[in-house]
């Protein structure tokens, strides 16, 4: 080890560096782990997990709505709070255990610490303790913020808080236009809670494909969300009300409204402040993310960085990815960049939306397109005389036919787009989606249903 006392120094227990220092142990590098709150970091503690299990139970509302629809008989329910909370606790204890022990026995050293860097090989933990390693890994991901809106910080919360609020929001305000604010919003009133949702742009989730946010926004207001957009929070205030203190709100319209709670998702900022990377020449981006070349590799030689410290693409399964790639670069002898191409990913709203690939604008940008698009009501749905209508599109490229995008709205499109981002990544033509029998009778036989253009740029 050339006289270090770990050949990787791992700060940041998610599910990143937890993956790129087991692996690495287990290739028989010794290895540590700094981790200053819980094993599992944002996915499993306080995002994706915890969030998906509150999807689960949103939905359960909703479903036995329909069910009366289609013939069974059911009396009135109503979401219990404090019998859901300490099993969705009690969930996340068991995967933060599964997190701790796979990594102790691949033989890494553990240290539920903060970790700060002194120098290009020094790590500084709270205990007192100093430790030197050949490499370092930055593995700390992101955290939520709150606004400078007077009220924000004392009144406000973010998605860090909401899986431990002590009791129920009767009536809650989602500030934000994100996919964490929309699916929040969706999660809070499937459970029963009156809900608004105020995001200050022209149309909720930016960076997504133009039709389907539109699509998406219609859906969500049409469940029952009280979506505005081109609003912003002005000022926030503790009152008292007939019904009990509350959170008093004015918004930049004028409006005022009373809420239980304020949710504030308004973007996330890399975990780097006050951890010594810059004194020790890490370059760092406008939010603070560490700046990385193809390999993860810092401007310091000896430090790496993976997953949303990075601010590349924010996801778990790419911060898993960009680890393993690490340990094939450092540790076995094969550079390997990790591959950023056509990862797909679901907002779990309700209805849900899967993608993969381009955008129709992104697309258009780079090349002449074909759009093909089908927005229907499903069987499912039409039966009961319901509204609510799925979609599906595939972008197109009119040279070389692969398809470029796939974008799914509807029940069940994050598992959809996880079968359809296979053959986007593999390069599938709309010849070889047309080729394909469809399964019938189900909705997503759709996309290989799509005979003719709905436009053509």
């Amino acid at each position: 080890m050339s006289g270090f006392d770990y050949d990787l120094f791992v700060i940041g227990g998610g599910s990143g560096g937890v993956r790129a220092g087991r692996v690495a142990a287990e290739g028989g590098a010794k290895v540590a782990l700094a981790e200053e709150f819980r094993m599992g970091g944002t996915c499993v503690i306080r995002g994706c997990v915890p969030k998906k299990l509150m999807v689960f139970a949103s939905n359960y509302g909703p479903a036995a709505d329909d069910a009366r629809s289609y013939g069974w008989d059911y009396e009135g329910g109503q979401f219990h709070w404090d019998r859901f909370q300490p099993m969705l606790h009690a969930e996340l204890d068991r995967l933060e255990a599964i997190y701790t022990r796979n990594l102790g026995n691949s033989g890494a050293d553990i240290f539920n610490a903060r970790a700060v860097v002194k120098d290009a090989h020094t790590v500084a933990l709270s205990t007192g303790e100093t430790f030197t390693a050949k490499h370092i890994l930055v593995a700390t991901g992101g955290r939520p913020f709150l606004p400078d809106t007077p009220g924000a910080a004392e009144f406000g919360i973010t998605s860090n808080e909401v899986f431990n609020l002590e009791t129920f929001p009767k009536r809650i305000l989602i500030v934000g236009g994100g996919y964490i604010a929309c699916e929040f919003a969706c999660i809070f009133n499937g459970l029963g809670a009156h809900v608004a949702q105020w995001y200050r742009g022209a149309q909720i989730l930016r960076g997504f494909d133009d039709e389907v946010r539109g699509f998406l926004a219609e859906h969500i207001s049409a469940r029952g969300v009280d979506l505005h957009v081109g609003l912003e929070v002005e000022r926030m205030e503790r009152r008292s009300t007939e019904n009990g203190d509350a959170i008093w709100v004015k918004g930049t319209d004028g409006r005022e409204e009373v809420f239980d709670q304020v949710l504030f998702a308004t973007g996330r900022v890399a975990n780097t402040d006050g951890m010594g990377l810059e004194e020790v020449g890490v370059t760092l981006g406008r939010s603070g993310e560490v700046i990385v070349d193809d390999y993860s590799q810092t401007a310091v030689p000896s430090i790496y960085a993976v997953g949303d410290v990075t601010n590349r693409i924010n996801l778990t399964p790419v911060a898993i990815r960009e680890g393993m790639a690490f340990v094939e670069t450092v540790f076995n002898g094969t550079p390997t960049k990790p591959d950023h191409e056509n990862v797909a990913s679901a907002v779990f709203t309700q209805p849900e939306y899967g993608t993969v690939g381009l955008s129709e604008e992104a697309a258009r940008a780079q090349e002449k397109i074909d759009v093909y698009c089908a927005a229907f009501r499903p069987m499912q749905k039409s039966f009961i005389g319901s509204t609510e209508r799925v979609l599906f599109k595939l972008i197109v490229s009119q040279k070389s036919q692969k398809v470029l995008g796939c974008h799914i709205v509807g029940d069940g499109a994050g598992e959809m787009i996880q079968l359809a981002a296979v053959a986007v990544k593999m390069g599938a033509t709309k010849q070889d989606f047309d080729r394909t029998v469809a399964v019938h009778p189900t909705m997503s036989e759709e996309i290989v249903l799509m005979k003719s253009p709905t436009r053509s740029d």
